[in-house]
């Protein structure tokens, strides 16, 4: 027994090992190694680019601390600078491209998934497919000689008249500003809204439907009732991919959102967003100290990304949760 016991210790490495190179031989773990460097290197890229951002922005972090992300002040000439006016811009610009994009764009998803003949659907998800591959300057220049004067001499006064007492129809209009910034990011972002959430809407299990359609309902209440919200969680990931989108949206935004940094209520004033003054002032920078404030924007740009897609996250994690009935 006790040699029996001491050839069954002696025999485990060399079974083991002989496993291991069995593995390499047959290519196993040399692929395994392969793309775990792959996946690995997503993570590298990303601490190299926040590594670098955070660095090449010493200056105006020790200057002005956090500060920078509460003042209004930029003013190259004095070396004062801050953050809030361009964090504004591209929030306000983001919300109200999302505000036109998502009924939009879910609208249309169900449409095509659920009430338009194959054919149909298949031919018009093949032109928006090809919106989304349009490159963002076009749609800059859609936005000048299309958005702006429709917004100058059609919205604005019908806004104005009518809701003028708010303050964010108040004020001038000049044609460019946060709305029209807006409404050209809206069209930019709703073929991602539309493509995704059909697909998800298109995954639902027929059965799903059948099931609706055989205790009485129609096919648009089996559509809006049980389609819809098991495919919730899906369109909010399509949402969230487009706001991901509108946040970083540079060349589009810089022609027809005004570049001016300032803090205005009214959806037609003009205004600024992070990566606009990073686009238009990174060449022109003149001094250590104003180079890396605009160095600096690009961290905050980062950072607000990875925020709003972290909570994004949270927020699919919860409502899958309560889908399947996990308790948080």
């Amino acid at each position: 027994m006790a040699t029996a016991s001491t050839t069954l210790k002696g025999a485990g490495p060399a079974s083991g090992s002989r496993a291991f190179f069995e593995r390499i031989r047959n290519g196993d773990e040399i692929a395994r190694l392969i793309t775990l460097v792959f996946a690995a290197s997503v993570v590298l890229i990303t601490a190299a680019v926040v590594w670098e951002l955070w660095i090449n922005s010493a200056l105006p972090r020790h200057k002005f601390g956090l500060h920078f992300f509460f003042t209004e002040t930029w003013d190259p000439i004095t070396d004062d600078f801050g953050a809030l006016p361009f964090i504004y811009g591209t929030l306000v610009t983001s919300a109200v491209s999302l505000f036109i994009a998502i009924p939009l764009g879910i609208g249309a998803a169900i449409f095509l998934a659920e009430l338009a003949p194959p054919r149909v659907s298949d031919t018009l998800q093949f032109f928006i497919d090809l919106l989304a591959a349009v490159p963002s300057v076009i749609y800059g220049l859609l936005g000048i000689f299309i958005i702006v004067p429709l917004v100058r001499d059609v919205i604005y006064p019908i806004l104005n008249r009518s809701l003028g007492f708010l303050a964010i129809f108040k004020g001038p209009s000049y044609g460019v500003g946060f709305i029209t910034a807006g409404i050209v990011m809206a069209i930019m972002v709703i073929p991602y809204i539309i493509s995704v959430s059909r697909e998800v809407l298109l995954s639902v299990p027929r059965d799903q439907r059948e099931a609706a359609l055989a205790l009485g309902a129609t096919r648009w209440e089996s559509t809006w009732k049980v389609v819809v919200p098991f495919a919730k969680t899906g369109i909010m990931g399509s949402i969230f991919l487009a706001l991901a989108r509108a946040l970083g949206e540079t060349m589009a935004v810089t022609m027809v959102i005004g570049n001016t940094p300032k803090i205005a209520a009214s959806l037609f004033a003009p205004g600024y967003s992070i990566a606009a003054v990073i686009a238009n002032e990174f060449t022109e920078a003149t001094g250590d100290l104003y180079l890396q404030a605009l160095i600096e924007l690009g961290l905050v740009l980062f950072l607000l990304t990875f925020i709003i897609n972290g909570l994004a996250r949270i927020l699919i994690i919860v409502t899958t949760q309560k889908g399947s009935g996990v308790s948080a």
